[in-house]
């Protein structure tokens, strides 16, 4: 099973973390809409979701958001199997067989979504924020970053790499993409996710074993219900106030 996205646009700008591509209409082009979302947001929690549903439910959402008929919004999901691979491809590398993979408009690489991970997919307008995208990328790691810390997981970012790592070790990726300065896909923080699958492939195009997760680094089981209250309050500091 495969798929490929339409990513509608020329692309103004690539770095390992995001895609930014413009569109044929102006609609944001004379500065921050009016409609709905300024100074609240959503989150959803759509539980265990096929990949694909999700990816079609998140570009539906980008344009009512960019229509102004949604607030910034946090979509929370948990995947079955799954390879997605963002803009910059695989090099050629050969991914798992076996498991559905998908071409989609992130940036970055492949990756592994699964069983055990708590995945993001922040729906927000750059456009009150000064379409600023490395800082709302900033944002989405700082996020992760304080979702961890009340379970003692001191998180951090790396230099010159993307995502959220602990001690050389990377728990979280991130990769967005932007259309019309509104952004959809995100980040997938490792909860209780079976590891082997990553020794699979290059994710992200490092080892497979650079990846950790919040109950390898605890040593004891954890729920992703344990996980996503902080998630949900990391998101509210962060994004229900207009920046």
């Amino acid at each position: 099973m495969a798929g490929r996205a339409d990513t509608r646009g020329a692309e103004t700008e690539r770095a390992p973390g995001w895609h930014v591509s413009s569109e044929s209409d102006s609609s944001h082009s004379q500065g921050p809409p009016t409609g709905v979302g300024a100074g609240r947001t959503e989150v959803r929690d759509l539980g265990f979701q096929a990949y694909e549903s999700t990816w079609d439910l998140m570009k539906r959402l980008r344009l009512e958001r960019k229509e102004g008929k949604i607030p910034d919004t946090l979509l929370l999901v948990e995947h079955p199997h799954v390879i997605t691979v963002g803009v910059q491809g695989t090099d050629g590398e050969a991914t798992p067989s076996g498991i559905p993979l998908y071409n989609v408009e992130r940036g970055g690489k492949a990756t592994y979504h699964g069983p055990g991970q708590q995945v993001g997919y922040p729906i927000v307008d750059l456009n009150p924020r000064g379409r600023d995208v490395r800082r709302f990328v900033h944002d989405v790691e700082e996020l992760v970053i304080r979702s961890v810390a009340p379970m003692g997981i001191e998180a951090a970012r790396a230099e010159g790499k993307r995502g959220v790592w602990v001690s050389g070790k990377k728990i979280a990726s991130v990769g967005i993409a932007v259309e019309g300065w509104i952004t959809y896909h995100g980040f997938a923080l490792n909860v209780n996710t079976d590891l082997a699958y990553f020794e699979k492939f290059h994710p992200c195009g490092f080892e497979g074993n650079v990846m950790t997760s919040v109950e390898k680094l605890l040593g004891r089981p954890v729920k992703l219900d344990e996980v996503k209250p902080h998630v949900i309050e990391a998101w509210n500091e962060l994004f229900s106030v207009q920046a």
